[in-house]
């Protein structure tokens, strides 16, 4: 079926950027791809930068697109709705995200000075001049992530905006980990339209650390601080290991990357042989747990972020998680590869002590096989060779216990 990745990823997007553009006032002067998240047969959704004039002058712009192979969605009605033949798209100009209604209020200061003032966040009045803001991260239609500093004096926030559907569920497990005295961040501040801002947790992030002396922390202490969550975690919904849509996931870096098909299609079908005999689990567990989410200091781990995912499953899908994303670290030096290697030597050992060795090692592959369609939806600079050093990352841990 039709997804829409034809379309939104080659040069016929044109003239529907276009006419966006003009019915919102403006007239586009160039545009460029900037990320694409495809559900193959399902939908297609992407993101253009642009080069808009408007009345009041020239600016930068983010545009959005989705297709869908069936009928638009209740939530595409908060976009324009522009047609192409036969088929209607779903367009927007950032933040107007039709799933994400409280991003714009995220996006500019002086609507977040507002709303902090009226809830008196901070005990004290500012102003948007004192407010800096800075995009961690946008998936389109899924969630933003909004660095917030407050200056004189300075406190930093991360405000994440979510989808209604999924705001209560993330506000409860954050509540929940705090109330139980894992590190996880305080929730400063929430409103209605789906804004949470969490307090900046003390340390530095494990992403960076793992580069300078000495270690970040130990493998003890990653597995200790899951082992810490409370028994409550295990009586949430359950969320799918990733090896559970490692087919799919395999389908979708196959389909931008046609070549590399015949060995994810044999890693694929070894993992889920390989881990059909394991039952579900109970464990609490994190759900997305690696160096991007966790803090660290004085060779100690200090926090942990990014708790949404949190519910019932098994120790080792956390773990190979962490492995997985330590093993697909793009654009290292030779030193920081190095570093890496180390670590990754003296953990895994840890690791493998605690938890099955063989379905350590499959699920960090299907982890890494997720992550592989990563520098295609972000139309990173020779994405082609990148995911093909992800395949060879996951083919290389699938061999170690095939």
């Amino acid at each position: 079926m039709d997804d829409g990745s034809r379309l939104l990823t080659g040069p016929d997007v044109e003239p529907l950027l276009r006419v966006a553009v003009e019915h919102a006032g403006g007239q586009m002067l160039n545009w460029s791809l900037d990320h694409v998240d495809t559900n193959p047969e399902h939908s297609t959704t992407a993101t253009y930068l642009a080069q808009v004039r408007w009345p009041y002058g020239d600016r930068s712009e983010l545009l959005g697109v989705s297709a869908r192979s069936g009928e638009l969605v209740e939530s595409d009605a908060n976009a324009e709705i522009f047609a192409d033949g036969n088929r209607e798209v779903a367009v927007w100009i950032y933040p107007n995200d039709p799933d994400l209604p409280g991003l714009p209020r995220a996006a500019f200061p002086d609507q977040l000075a507002t709303l902090l003032n009226e809830e008196n966040t901070l005990g004290r009045p500012v102003t948007a001049e004192q407010l800096s803001l800075t995009m961690i991260g946008y998936r389109p239609r899924r969630r933003a992530v909004v660095k917030l500093v407050v200056n004189d004096p300075r406190e930093v926030f991360y405000i994440k905006v979510l989808r209604p559907k999924l705001f209560s569920d993330v506000l409860g497990k954050h509540l929940m980990l705090r109330a139980a005295g894992v590190p996880a961040p305080e929730v400063a501040l929430h409103t209605t339209d789906n804004l949470m801002m969490l307090r900046e947790l003390p340390g530095r992030a494990m992403a960076k650390a793992i580069f300078e002396p000495g270690d970040p922390c130990t493998a003890e202490q990653l597995i200790g601080a899951l082992d810490a969550m409370p028994a409550s975690v295990s009586e949430l919904e359950r969320r799918p290991p990733w090896s559970d849509a490692v087919a799919h996931y395999a389908g979708m870096v196959t389909a931008a990357l046609p070549d590399v098909g015949p060995d994810l299609d044999w890693a694929s079908r070894t993992i889920t042989a390989g881990l059909a005999g394991y039952p579900p689990g109970d464990e609490p567990t994190h759900g997305d747990f690696h160096e991007g989410q966790l803090r660290v200091a004085d060779g100690r781990l200090v926090g942990i972020l990014d708790v949404d995912t949190i519910g019932p499953g098994r120790r080792a899908d956390d773990l190979a998680c962490l492995i997985a994303h330590l093993s697909t670290i793009q654009r290292m030096n030779p030193q920081q590869a190095a570093k890496v290697r180390d670590l990754l030597a003296r953990w895994v050992p840890v690791f493998d002590e605690r938890v099955d060795p063989l379905e350590l090692r499959l699920r960090a592959a299907a982890v890494v096989i997720s992550l592989a369609t990563g520098p295609y939806r972000g139309q990173e600079p020779n994405w082609q060779e990148t995911t093909r050093q992800m395949v060879r990352s996951a083919l290389a841990l699938v061999r170690q216990v095939a």
